[in-house]
């Protein structure tokens, strides 16, 4: 209980440094907010809250189809440029604000590029803008690096009149008011910056860069392009865009906002339903809807392993420093080293240390846990996801008093390896630590694109 008090209590502490004071890095054509926070992992039901807050901090864009937008299924179709690529950062400024109107022109974009700091496409060409759009228009292609020329482009090749963004907006509000006593210019400029920074900050560490487990060579890609019936407003589409750039997966963006006719599309797709997301893998014929399934496949199919919820990472590196010393301490007296016959507490010790070698032994992968402990239950879902047989032993539910079933095993554990919090893994007989810490951890291990090659050498060995 304690251990996830602390959890919380880390959760909030990096929340608040992450979302108060977000490092904007601007330049000559972006704007973009770092963070070093990255929770990249299965969405939980915080996700869902803080996408969905995103999305209303920015409405009314990109969420209902322009009724000044010229329509690519209405008759000048044919005549429309098409957009062949958009380099793109799903957590930038400057990137939404095209996806915002590309959603409210309801139009398809071919290639969507996942283009952050390390991503492929950057590695290729650390020169390119981002957003950049490159369109074909009359038969010939044109590229347009920046926010304000892909608005440019847009507004002026699909849209019957100039649309306004927030700036424009409120300047005229500002100038309708001329005289007043009031400064709104102050105002006016503080709100289209809150407009603007507000969906990064309650997204912070998602969308903005490639996640570990697919940074590697090794990693499966899909050779066609996945598609996505996504529109910009939507709180579970954005969910799904944020794991296609961590994943830096290429995807057709195939907009289905309110009041686009591609919604028709759709249903006749999934037999009557519109609802977005909406996923397509041609290389394996997948198509589903609901946010949690696509993200669980995405990871499942187009990464190494499924990263766990690193709100854990932030929680370990507060908890584990706290609680060490306190473990040192406690596991040997929870064990009976307080009492006066030396010589029962030494018997009862090596007894346990002897069981410990055995089961560690007996098995190419030991794992000891507490059931109640959130980084076991994530340690053992992360060897599951790895597809990683292994041997699990409990010492009870926790190790606070009452809740520990087995103190001398514990203690043991904190003579054999110098570590007596759980998870505590073996591979091949020798500990590697949790499910962040250790030697070096379970995480860092995988990372490092170590641990599946320790477990197959642990296999042959005991085979």
């Amino acid at each position: 209980m304690k251990t996830h008090l602390l959890i919380l209590l880390a959760v909030i502490a990096s929340s608040e440094s992450d979302a108060f004071s977000p490092s904007v890095v601007h330049t000559q054509h972006q704007r973009q907010i770092r963070s070093t926070t990255q929770l990249q992992s299965i969405p939980t039901p915080l996700d869902t809250l803080t996408s969905g807050l995103a999305s209303i901090a920015r409405l009314p864009h990109g969420v209902t189809v322009s009724e000044q937008g010229i329509s690519l299924v209405g008759p000048a179709a044919p005549y429309l440029p098409r957009i062949k690529k958009l380099y793109d950062i799903e957590n930038n400024i400057d990137c939404r604000t095209i996806r915002e109107r590309i959603t409210e022109y309801d139009l398809v974009v071919d290639r969507v590029i996942p283009s952050a700091e390390n991503s492929r496409a950057m590695k290729e060409d650390t020169s390119t803008t981002v957003p950049t759009l490159v369109a074909e228009i009359d038969g010939k292609e044109e590229t347009f690096a920046g926010v304000g020329a892909i608005l440019a482009f847009l507004n002026d090749k699909f849209s019957t009149e100039q649309q306004m963004d927030d700036t424009t907006t409120l300047k005229t509000i500002t100038d309708a008011s001329e005289g007043a006593d009031i400064n709104l210019k102050g105002i006016v400029d503080k709100l289209v910056e809150v407009k603007d920074v507000l969906p990064c900050i309650l997204r912070a560490g998602r969308g903005s860069s490639v996640c570990t487990a697919a940074l590697p060579s090794t990693v499966p890609r899909p050779v066609k392009p996945l598609v996505l019936y996504s529109y910009e407003g939507n709180q579970f589409c954005r969910l799904v865009r944020e794991v296609l750039t961590e994943l830096d997966i290429v995807y057709e963006l195939r907009s289905a906002g309110k009041e686009s006719p591609r919604r028709k599309e759709l249903a006749a797709i999934t037999g009557g339903s519109s609802q977005c997301p909406y996923l397509i893998d041609p290389n394996i014929n997948v198509q589903m809807a609901e946010s949690n399934d696509i993200i669980e496949y995405l990871y499942k199919t187009y990464a190494l392993w499924t990263p766990p919820n690193e709100l854990l990472r932030s929680a370990s590196g507060i908890v584990t420093p706290l609680l060490t010393p306190l473990y040192r301490i406690i596991a040997p007296l929870q064990a009976g080293s307080y009492k006066a016959n030396e010589f029962e507490y030494q018997a009862s010790l090596a007894e346990a240390k002897a069981s410990v070698y055995d089961e560690i032994s007996s098995a190419p992968v030991v794992v000891y846990t507490y059931a109640l402990s959130p980084f076991c239950t994530e340690v053992t879902a992360l060897l599951n996801r790895c597809g990683i047989q292994y041997k699990e032993v409990s010492l009870g539910d926790e190790w606070l008093p009452g809740l520990l079933k087995e103190p001398a095993k514990r203690a043991a554990l904190l003579e054999i390896t110098g570590q007596s919090s759980l998870p505590n893994v073996f591979v091949g007989g020798s500990s590697i630590g949790g499910l962040f810490s250790g030697n070096p951890g379970v995480v860092p291990s995988l990372e490092k694109g170590e641990l599946m090659k320790l477990v197959e050498e642990a296999k042959q060995f005991m085979s």
